[in-house]
């Protein structure tokens, strides 16, 4: 009997050896599959996760990459995307539970470097990264470089200064003759969200979500950190100190702004609960705020599915936060470093693989016009007919994935002036570089009180921030519970840690 056994675990091995064979002798592509592995040739596959909801022809994508990869530098990716709402919670279950993977977008990039979960790059740019390296502006890798002098991510290479604007149809601005120049604080616009109260019913006047806008940005303030940590200083002043945001006055007036509009119906009942997602398409809604650079107005009229226009309401300043917007990463648990930076390193320096990975395959998710611009091939039904604001098959998220600089422009109904780029690169040459670009306070040995204050920044912050509650009896509240949190004792922190990285940095 123990001799059979020791058979049947002798013949269960060899079965396992067989199926692992074949599993790595063939092509490894498949889009769903979350484990690392190595392919025929020698091809290093990299597993490699980013945001944004999962495609119809994310597979065919997948695969269509790996061909490129394979030949041009011997690699092959597991392209994984992860929804909007669950992302940042997937990426921290991989790292904590150190599930393998290679490269990662991140949106939390100097908390994870805190970490430990990403590489370090310095000595890989100046080899295999190089080519990356020189064609990133080099503010961006001023920006990502952390208090140790070490790089942990790559930056995606686009406008320095994210502002925040405000964006209104069109069709109402011309209908009403609407400056929106004139309009760049949040007490001016409330003529113009009683206006369309009264005379377009049909439209939302404004529309917030639980995240919310950074209202605090239109008085200059940044965050030093995440917005979960409410700690401020205003970039506008040099030598501002760090402040619990809503123990101030500026704060008050946006709340109690905030609050009016929620009351008198201009901002959506359920915006304390609403999730925050891209522009709903065909959608009517008055204003909106989102951040971008130069001519962001196109892309975004493209989403909602008519012509938006836009007016940038912060100053062209280029801010830590502003920076870090668009890194990927590589894990410091990785067994192929080198593989990864050749990845990040052809996907930012060539057109081929950073286009295919935007805009997916020629002649299947979009055709070139006369100018060579994109023009997107509409999902199909099964007639041929096109499907009237259907989900494309295909897109990437652009501002995650690489150097918009050799990206094609997009044609179409609201067509990119051909000359983009280069409005961009000197939109970029007239940014101001904030005082404290850079600056990233370590906070490893509070993780007590960050996870307290994060619990009551989630409890409070996006009703608030939308007007839901009464400010008079709510804000005292949230702020006597962030001090019982220690808020105070962080805020102490990070001020004694700025006032060393500004006398270092004198």
């Amino acid at each position: 009997m123990r001799e059979q056994r020791k058979l049947s675990r002798l013949l269960a091995s060899f079965v396992l050896v067989i199926m692992l064979t074949l599993s790595i002798s063939g092509c490894f592509s498949a889009s769903g599959n979350e484990e690392n592995a190595e392919v025929a040739g020698n091809t290093v596959n990299l597993i490699y996760y980013t945001i944004g909801d999962p495609d119809k022809d994310l597979k065919m994508v997948n695969d269509r990459i790996n061909e490129i990869l394979a030949k041009k530098i011997g690699v092959t990716i597991t392209y994984i995307k992860v929804g909007w709402q669950e992302y940042e919670e997937r990426l921290n279950t991989l790292v904590s539970a150190g599930t393998p993977f290679d490269i990662a977008f991140a949106p939390e990039y100097a908390s994870y470097a805190q970490r430990g979960a990403w590489l370090r790059l310095n000595d890989y740019l100046s080899k295999v990264g190089k080519d990356m390296y020189d064609a990133i502006d080099p503010i961006f890798w001023q920006g990502v470089r952390m208090e140790d002098g070490g790089i942990y991510g790559v930056p995606t290479n686009k406008e320095l200064a994210v502002r925040d604007q405000w964006m209104y149809p069109d069709a109402l601005v011309k209908k009403y003759h609407i400056d929106i120049s004139k309009y760049t604080t949040l007490a001016s616009l409330e003529p113009l969200l009683r206006m369309i109260k009264e005379k377009e019913p049909a439209y939302l006047p404004m529309e917030l979500d639980k995240e919310s806008q950074n209202f605090f940005a239109l008085d200059g303030y940044e965050y030093v950190s995440d917005k979960t940590l409410p700690l401020m200083r205003n970039v506008l002043d040099p030598d501002s100190p760090v402040v619990n945001i809503f123990e101030t006055d500026e704060a008050r007036k946006v709340l109690d702004l905030l609050r009016r509009y929620y009351v008198k119906g201009y901002i959506n009942e359920d915006a304390a609960m609403r999730e925050t997602e891209g522009l709903k398409r065909g959608a009517l809604v008055f204003w909106k705020a989102a951040g971008g650079g130069p001519l962001a107005e196109n892309s975004w009229s493209k989403d909602r599915g008519y012509k938006l226009v836009a007016y940038p309401v912060t100053p062209a300043l280029i801010t830590t936060e502003s920076i870090r917007g668009g890194i990927m990463a590589i894990s410091a648990e990785t067994k192929h470093p080198v593989e990864a930076v050749k990845f990040l390193n052809l996907l930012n320096t060539d057109p081929e693989v950073r286009n295919l990975l935007n805009f997916g395959i020629e002649g299947v998710h979009y055709n070139l016009d006369r100018n060579g611009q994109v023009v997107p091939i509409p999902p199909k039904d099964k007639n041929g007919n096109p499907i009237p604001d259907a989900q494309p098959s295909y897109g990437g998220v652009q501002y995650t994935q690489g150097n918009w600089f050799i990206l094609k422009t997009m044609g179409g109904e609201y067509p990119d002036p051909l000359d983009k780029w280069n409005q961009f690169r000197a939109s970029n040459k007239e940014a101001v570089v904030s005082s404290t670009l850079g600056f990233t306070p370590d906070l490893s040995r509070m993780p007590i009180q960050m996870q307290n204050i994060q619990m009551v920044w989630e409890k409070y912050f996006p009703s608030l921030m939308t007007g839901s509650v009464d400010v008079d009896s709510v804000l005292p509240n949230f702020n006597q519970e962030l001090r019982q949190a220690g808020i105070d004792e962080v805020r102490a922190e990070v001020q004694k840690q700025l006032d060393a990285w500004r006398a270092a940095h004198s």
